[in-house]
């Protein structure tokens, strides 16, 4: 494709080479208060989400885990334990302002001989065939600028029998779906000015959610990325659900 041809910004149509800048420019803006936020959009629950999305991993210690988009590392970190001393854990991010965040919160755990952390596009990662025995990416696929490209490099350092999981906001059930929506675009960017001094942020994240691909529309890019045994999971009624996918 194009680096000129249209891609989506959140509600917005910009060219596919500029996303990845703009997607840079809003990680700048709310690093210094994502975890704050994310506890406060959430009332803690993303700990919830985290906490499923580390008991599906199947880490043993010694193994080897990279987590993309890896942001201020909450999966890292459960990760870093699951693998002990003797395994390891690669956080990459493209913003670097958010690794940065991650790195300090991994030094703070004590983890620092099990982990790297390394500034890297998803659609592109530098790491040989065959790395990881688990590959997550929690609440980044959606920012992404080629998905499929994305499925396609994580699947590719997997190790075979490894397995992918993606954690990412999803289509709530239509019960709660209204609530929602009124939740997403008139509370959210509220409590981002009020904390982050940045609405224009958390209006993007609204919109990024809605533009990322539903449940079943991301399972059969999973699919077509040669990933296999893929499934999914809802959380909190579908507004996030758990993707998993092997290579064998």
């Amino acid at each position: 494709m194009s680096d000129t041809e249209p891609t989506d910004f959140g509600f917005k149509s910009v060219p596919r080479a500029d996303k990845a800048r703009r997607v840079r420019d809003v990680f700048d803006s709310v690093a210094g208060r994502y975890d704050l936020m994310n506890d406060l959009m959430s009332a803690g629950v993303h700990r919830l989400w985290k906490r499923f999305t580390l008991a599906l991993t199947q880490l043993r210690p010694g193994q080897q885990a990279l987590d993309v988009a890896a942001g201020t590392g909450d999966l890292s970190v459960g990760m870093a334990h699951q693998v002990g001393p003797q395994g390891l854990v690669v956080l990459t991010d493209i913003n670097a302002a958010m690794l940065a965040r991650g790195r300090d919160r991994l030094i703070d755990e004590g983890l620092v001989s099990n982990v790297r952390c390394l500034q890297a596009n998803a659609e592109n990662l530098p790491f040989a065939d065959d790395s990881f025995h688990c590959v997550t990416i929690g609440f980044g696929l959606r920012n992404v600028t080629d998905k499929s490209a994305a499925l396609r490099s994580m699947r590719r350092v997997l190790k075979p029998g490894g397995q992918l999981i993606v954690l990412e906001f999803s289509r709530p059930t239509a019960a709660i779906r209204p609530l929602y929506d009124a939740y997403s675009f008139h509370v959210l960017p509220r409590i981002g000015q009020l904390v982050a001094k940045d609405s224009a942020s958390y209006q993007y994240l609204a919109e990024s959610i809605r533009m990322h691909p539903d449940q079943d529309t991301l399972l059969a890019l999973m699919r077509e990325s040669e990933l296999e045994d893929c499934q999914y999971h809802n959380l909190s009624g579908g507004i996030v659900a758990v993707h998993r996918g092997y290579k064998y």
